[in-house]
């Protein structure tokens, strides 16, 4: 079996010789440059472990997790534009290298390329696998839209959040999984309980995320900490403090929520001691444990031997632990 460090190599390798021919240049270099600022690749490279699981020639599928790639990339060029971000991955963002209307196109275009590279796969697998592939990137834009809706409530609950993320982040992971093992011939259980074990890992990881952007190292995280409580983002962590807090530190909440200026130091201690108040950190972290738990449980009903699951196990600790 290759290690996933392997893998991730295999697939950037396999980046790295794509070549854009078609013109006008205008539209393909945007999606060239996107491609090229690298990431983790974790979505092709799970794609490319459950196929692993199986098989060994990890080479034949290449171009359906290349689609998975060129996918995400696809959303992270949109998801740049409607977040009016600068920076990604340390380098401008498309809409600021280029203008806006160049990131609509190029990253239209990449949904279009997804859907090319996806259909490569083998002809056996290619209804089922378009069919899953489909729901993904569908479900994926009904998640935005729900957390675009999310900005302008204040009677979000837990359920609509855990649904949210679930959508926005969880499926690509999940979907990931689901079509390397279609694509190795697995059964329909190991395939069932490989989305499942993507569902809960997705889950579990965006919880973590809210967690990290009060508590985390800003260094270790990639990013500044606070950005969620300067605004007002709809996160676990406010939603249950919301739900928990006494009158009077709901109304101090609500105050920093409202508040049309202040300074963003202050905000943010004084939001993250209200949520020392009310234990949020712990409540975070339990629900995060328990998706974790279920999907640890998904993977151990996969009918392959233990230790060809260790490599994923390993990946996984390594993810939450902000390693890789």
């Amino acid at each position: 079996m290759f290690t996933a460090s392997q893998l991730l190599d295999k697939i950037n390798n396999h980046i790295s010789e794509i070549q854009f021919t078609r013109t006008p240049k205008g539209l393909y270099e945007p999606i060239e440059y996107i491609l090229s600022l690298g990431g983790k690749r974790i979505r092709p490279v799970l794609m490319l472990m459950a196929y692993n699981l199986y098989r060994e020639d990890v080479a034949s599928v290449y171009d359906p997790a290349i689609a998975i790639e060129v996918y995400h990339n696809h959303t992270l060029l949109h998801d740049d534009l409607m977040d009016r971000s600068d920076m990604r991955r340390g380098k401008p963002t498309v809409h600021k290298v280029w203008n806006d209307n160049t990131a609509v196109l190029s990253g239209d275009a990449m949904l279009i390329l997804a859907i090319r590279y996806m259909t490569a796969c083998p002809t056996e697998h290619l209804k089922e696998v378009m069919e899953l592939f489909n729901l993904t990137t569908l479900e994926i834009c009904e998640g935005q839209q729900l957390d675009m809706e999310f900005e302008s409530r204040c009677d979000v609950t837990e359920d609509e959040y855990i649904e949210m993320i679930r959508l926005k982040t969880a499926v690509l992971l999940a979907g990931s999984l689901k079509i390397g093992a279609i694509l190795a011939g697995a059964t329909a259980e190991d395939a069932d309980n490989l989305y499942n074990f993507g569902m809960h890992i997705g889950v579990a990881f965006q919880l973590q995320d809210d967690l990290l952007d009060v508590y985390g190292d800003s260094e270790v995280f990639g990013k500044k900490i606070g950005g969620d409580i300067l605004c007002n983002k709809k996160t676990y962590m406010l939603i249950k403090a919301l739900d928990r807090a006494d009158e009077k530190q709901r109304e101090e909440l609500d105050r920093w929520l409202n508040a049309e200026t202040c300074q963003p130091a202050e905000k943010i201690a004084a939001v993250t001691e209200l949520y020392n108040q009310l234990n949020i950190r712990n409540v975070c972290e339990n629900k995060m444990r328990e998706y974790y738990t279920l999907a640890m449980e998904s993977l151990s009903a996969v009918a392959v031997p233990e230790d060809r699951k260790k490599e994923l196990k390993n990946l996984v600790k390594l993810l939450m632990y902000r390693e890789v």
